[in-house]
């Protein structure tokens, strides 16, 4: 899937205004500002690494934080009226673990998480247009996320650093710690890294929905005969790209941004 530099652009001033109106001050200006910082980095970012899992093209963070905060609202609603005790934690809280939750996915200072695939049979065979930035040292997602946001003093409650340390759920067992404790008092005290989590998951279920079911029911016939697969086959041959950089995106401090856009 790819999407315009105005339909980019579009999604960034709407995640700003989210920002604006649900962020009260002090955090709201620090979040404006560290934002706007990395914006040439984080408005083109992928959400994922490889086709295979979810908006893994230009833009796709972006859309992907936009879906989960919708998601998590709309939960939000939903366990209020089965009768969860909403108490617990403020709307705010939810809005913040939501806009950060894969914060970390950014990289570090320096450079981006995401780079360029740069060996062709990877990106056709195993559909990986990007590949991970060997420069950064390794850190969890969660954990880089919380480390950037502490370090651009931008503080969090105790409930926001559950919800984005445990957002990926059981998937990650170094969440286990968390989620299952079997005594009461070992328990979360609050719904709020559940519906995250709940948010989260119905985003990237529908984002890879969006993009592999039609492939997958145009291709049905193909595969049954054996020639067709979407994972391992190869990539249409066009003979031409076209450009999604504007005026409103056409300034890059990060050379492989400066590129992603065409390499893809």
């Amino acid at each position: 899937m790819n999407f315009t530099a105005e339909q980019i652009q579009a999604n960034w001033d709407e995640l700003m205004d989210v920002i604006k109106c649900d962020i009260s001050s002090p955090r709201r200006e620090k979040l404006l500002e560290f934002y706007e910082q990395y914006a040439d980095r984080l408005m083109l970012m992928p959400a994922s690494h490889k086709k295979e899992y979810h908006n893994a093209f230009p833009g796709g963070y972006v859309e992907h934080i936009l879906r989960v905060i919708r998601c998590a609202l709309k939960q939000y609603e939903l366990w209020a009226e089965e009768g969860a005790d909403m108490t617990t934690f403020t709307l705010e809280e939810l809005v913040f673990s939501a806009l950060n939750h894969d914060l970390g996915k950014m990289g570090d200072e320096e450079n981006e998480s995401y780079i360029p695939q740069t060996d062709n049979w990877r990106r056709e065979k195993l559909g990986e247009d990007y590949m991970f930035n060997s420069k950064i040292p390794f850190a969890s997602v969660p954990d880089r996320g919380l480390f950037i946001l502490q370090s651009h003093g931008i503080q969090y409650t105790f409930n926001e650093m559950i919800a984005i340390q445990t957002h990926d759920g059981l998937y990650d067992k170094a969440n286990e710690k968390y989620l299952l404790g079997y005594l009461p008092e070992q328990k979360p005290r609050t719904s709020l890294p559940f519906i995250l989590h709940q948010a989260d998951l119905m985003a990237a279920r529908i984002e890879f929905e969006r993009e592999w079911l039609p492939k997958l029911k145009e291709d049905k016939k193909s595969v049954d005969t054996g020639k067709g697969n979407f994972t391992l086959g190869n990539k249409p041959n066009t003979s031409k790209k076209t450009s999604t950089k504007t005026k409103a995106l056409g300034t890059f401090k990060s050379d492989s941004l400066k590129n992603m856009l065409d390499s893809l």
